[in-house]
């Protein structure tokens, strides 16, 4: 049985559920109550009367009754109730929702009486898929009898006769119309999308802490029928945090936090139009992001409530590489700068190891490595040369007493000198001696960078850095004199090199700070030669002094200057004299 549909478009929905219940008088007369009516109606939506005939159930009556109260629950969208989810339709009742109406009639044999209710449509339904069930479940009321005779019979109870295993209710279910091409309303939804860097950073990788915001530009289509209750999801990292979002059209997207990890866009509902396309941006922080993993990752998935057969390119993977973007430098000091070494100097200025004769002179090399950001550092290498020898077979002058960095955060390579006191043996004639003493001048360098020097390197590697953060190596090391005095140079420049390299997980910024330094300490010679030496010296240097006499002396003797008369010399000299005298008395007598 169909009852007619008012036009109107107020969003009220008829729907039509039957049910028979039958019932026999005390008399034997079977009597039959056809049909239970609930009528409403919905726009776009057919609604059909399907009669359900359910077995029918017999009271014997023992006196005569007015009339018989039926009682009946009605409950709308039944199969969503009975799963705990709320319910696409509601009745409208003293003001309020609600799903459920308990009601009751009064019945008389023959008659059919019909109640009409009408039900609504909530404004966010995102299911119109399966179809909305109205239940109407019977029970009996309050049957009041006719005081009985003694002789009589007591009166029977009426009761309600059932299938048996089955619920005393009936159902009627309505389907919301559908208008579509296929014959599954099947969507297509279509993703692509970009990940883009926040201001001037285009490069192929996010630097971490030097990166703020980042965007996910996504574009969505649908080449399907109309997709119903169409949403985009993402899910990221929990050290990613959701900022806000931008459409390039006002065209009713929505997006809203699941979890802190899981955000979910609403695109057109109730319905993504076919063959329509959507713009929209994402944009998330992520200046909290650690860098524990090698990749920040989007993963976004486009879902519709419709069938679809192609999810292939419903789904997207948007990820960047994340890299510690450092400007790493090294800067460093050596004390002292400068000593003078030399047999005249007091052995008082050195330091002595036990049982040791030789002097060695303390020096402390710190350097500092620095993270200058933008990201945090998670590890770095210092590596420091240092010219461990005058030439390539000789002995080591460097004994390692101690290397640390600051804080224990960080360790260095070990370095053991097993012989540190090495006093060179002096083979050579007290001439070469000589000879070395007038020619001890000039300046030699032991430099590291220079092929063909023997060095020694101290590694080490250091622990995680935040920005501006700064680590100290500190070296002690004993240089061996005795080696240094067996050396023609009036001073011996030592150059230490220090460089810092980042690890794998660690680029270095372009055109940032130099990563390396070099330290200078000088070792003046104090240009007093040995006691022998200067005896010698003497000696030789009288002996030159009389030879050059001598040769001198027969120089001039070879010249005639030992034969020269100088009596007649004298004479002549004496008989001038006195005729200038004889002359001058003459003047004056004229």
């Amino acid at each position: 049985m169909f009852l007619g549909v008012p036009d109107d478009s107020s969003g009220a929905v008829l729907f039509k559920c039957l049910g028979v219940v039958t019932h026999s008088l005390p008399r034997g007369e079977q009597q039959s109550f056809r049909c239970i009516m609930i009528l409403s109606w919905l726009d776009r939506i057919k609604p059909l009367c399907l009669p359900v005939w359910p077995s029918p159930w017999k009271v014997k009556h023992c006196v005569f009754s007015d009339s018989k109260k039926l009682l009946y629950n009605l409950t709308a969208d039944v199969d969503k109730r009975q799963k705990s989810q709320p319910s696409r339709i509601y009745f409208s009742q003293a003001g309020s929702q609600i799903s459920q109406i308990n009601q009751q009639l009064s019945l008389e044999i023959n008659r059919e009486k019909c109640q009409r209710y009408t039900a609504y449509v909530k404004k966010e339904v995102k299911d119109v898929f399966t179809a909305i069930t109205f239940e109407v479940a019977y029970s009996l009321g309050k049957h009041v009898m006719m005081p009985h005779q003694e002789r009589e019979l007591p009166a029977l109870t009426p009761v309600l006769r059932w299938r048996k295993g089955n619920k005393i209710a009936v159902k009627n279910e309505t389907w919301f119309e559908k208008n579509c091409l296929s014959d599954d309303c099947a969507a297509d939804l279509r993703l692509h999308g970009k990940l883009l860097l926040s201001g001037l950073h285009i490069r192929p990788h996010l630097a971490l802490g030097g990166v703020r915001n980042v965007s996910l530009n996504v574009t969505i289509s649908n080449a399907g029928d109309d997709a119903y209750d169409t949403n985009i999801y993402f899910n990221f990292s929990r050290e990613v945090f959701y900022i806000n979002f931008w459409q390039k059209e006002e065209k009713g997207i929505s997006c809203g936090l699941i979890d802190l990890d899981f955000l979910k866009c609403s695109v057109g509902f109730p319905f993504m139009r076919a063959q329509s396309k959507y713009h929209l941006a994402i944009i998330f922080d992520t200046s909290q992001v650690s860098g524990q993993n090698d990749t920040l990752q989007f993963l976004v998935q486009a879902k519709s409530a419709n069938p679809e057969h192609k999810l292939s390119d419903n789904s997207l993977d948007l990820s960047i590489p994340l890299i510690h973007e450092t400007d790493t430098t090294i800067t460093g000091v050596v004390t002292p700068g400068s000593f003078v070494y030399g047999n005249s100097i007091d052995a008082s200025r050195f330091v002595q190891l036990e049982d040791m004769k030789c002097n060695f002179q303390p020096l402390n090399l710190t350097f500092q490595a620095i993270n200058k950001g933008p990201s945090r550092l998670p590890g770095s290498t210092v590596d420091i040369r240092i010219p461990n020898r005058l030439a390539g077979n000789g002995a080591d002058m460097f004994h390692v007493v101690e290397n640390h960095v600051s804080d224990s955060r960080g360790n260095c390579t070990p370095h053991r000198n097993p012989t540190p006191c090495t006093i060179p043996q002096d083979k050579e004639s007290i001439f070469h001696s000589i000879f070395a003493f007038f020619t001890k001048s000039g300046r030699k360098v032991l430099d590291c960078d220079r092929p063909g020097r023997a060095c020694m390197t101290i590694s080490c590697s250091l622990g995680p850095q935040l920005k501006e953060e700064a680590l100290s190596i500190e070296i002690k090391l004993l240089l061996n004199t005795e080696i240094l005095k067996i050396d023609s140079s009036s001073v011996i420049q030592f150059v230490t090199r220090g460089s810092v390299q980042v690890n794998h997980r660690a680029i270095e910024v372009p055109n940032g700070l130099p990563e390396d330094i070099s330290l200078v300490f000088e070792a003046l010679h104090s240009q007093e030669p040995r006691g022998y030496v200067v005896g010698w010296i003497i000696a030789i240097s009288l002996l030159v002094g009389i030879l050059i006499f001598l040769l001198l002396a027969v120089l001039l003797w070879k010249m005639g200057f030992f034969r020269r008369h100088y009596r007649e010399i004298i004479e002549a000299e004496k008989n001038r004299k006195d005729s200038d005298e004889s002359w001058d008395w003459m003047d004056k007598d004229h």
